[in-house]
């Protein structure tokens, strides 16, 4: 059996392109989950100015789904942590994996139609800088949606 029976090469081989338009619609919508363990609240709490409270953070910025917990979203799908005037995340610098790693999901990397969607709803996707494999299967690893 050869290595491309074994291990074949995705869709995206040639890379993808992505640039980040900088215009919220990943941080605002429907309702959903945004993950965040526990160095990603510890660095948020910081940035939001509550230091080393870290039950304050989880009571104000989160709701535990399971063990789990994630942030919390305004009735109308906002992260409480966008700024909907400035159109800006309030703690780019500590913004969790989940943000960081879009849009290099494997929700959006299944298939090229998956992309085309998902280039369809982020204007920074498909366009700008390209990503080779090696970096687009390294953001893919560190989150899984």
């Amino acid at each position: 059996m050869s290595r491309e029976e074994v291990h074949p090469e995705p869709w995206y081989k040639d890379g993808l392109r992505f640039s980040c338009s900088q215009c919220g619609d990943c941080c605002t919508g429907g309702e959903g989950y945004i993950w965040v363990n526990q160095a990603e609240m510890e660095a948020i709490a910081k940035q939001v100015g509550l230091g080393d409270d870290l039950e304050t953070f989880k009571a104000n910025y989160t709701r535990k789904v399971g063990i789990r917990y994630s942030l919390k979203e305004f009735s109308n799908g906002d992260c409480y942590l966008f700024d909907g005037k400035a159109r800006k995340c309030t703690v780019y610098d500590a913004r969790p994996r989940q943000c960081r790693t879009w849009p290099f999901w494997d929700s959006n990397l299944k298939s090229e139609q998956a992309w085309a969607e998902t280039c369809e709803v982020c204007p920074g996707s498909g366009r700008g800088k390209l990503y080779s494999l090696g970096q687009i299967e390294e953001q893919r690893k560190v989150f899984h949606v």
